[in-house]
């Protein structure tokens, strides 16, 4: 039946970007990223789920959406809606397209939580050094064309 989506269409859709060089598959092929897990953990209580409740996303999925927000100069609200828009901001923390996304909420909660604990300057300092020590650097994107990261730091 013509029109209907295939088994593959979004394996397809992922290799495509992936050939057309998306910038977060680098960054991912740069950054481990469980390396930044102890911070978010220790700074953040999380409380006993025994009693039920929503299971709590992961912070290293969360710490990436920062990444991400940080890396394009996005609000909250707007982070959320790109995540569930790109495939390249689904893929790059880890999410699908039938998964929980965080929303605008989700988002800012974990950002204050890790700033009053004072871990967010910590963890992008860490990013940067990261980076920095792999040979690359972090340019905040530009409107007509984007993010031009990760790139050689010669560049």
């Amino acid at each position: 039946m013509s029109g209907q989506p295939g088994f593959f269409d979004l394996y397809e859709r992922y290799r495509a970007l992936s050939k057309s060089g998306d910038p977060l598959e680098r960054l991912s092929a740069v950054v481990d990223f469980e390396m930044f897990r102890p911070e978010p953990d220790a700074a953040l209580s999380r409380a006993d789920r025994a009693q039920g409740g929503r299971p709590l996303m992961d912070v290293v999925m969360m710490f990436k959406v920062l990444a991400i927000q940080a890396l394009y100069g996005l609000a909250d609200m707007r982070t959320g809606l790109q995540i569930r828009d790109r495939l390249s901001f689904m893929r790059f923390p880890g999410l699908d397209l039938h998964g929980r996304v965080p929303d605008a909420h989700t988002i800012w909660l974990f950002c204050e939580r890790l700033t009053g604990a004072g871990a967010v300057d910590r963890l992008f300092a860490r990013f940067d050094a990261h980076l920095k020590g792999a040979g690359c650097r972090a340019m905040g994107g530009r409107r007509s064309r984007g993010p031009s990261w990760p790139r050689p730091a010669s560049a």
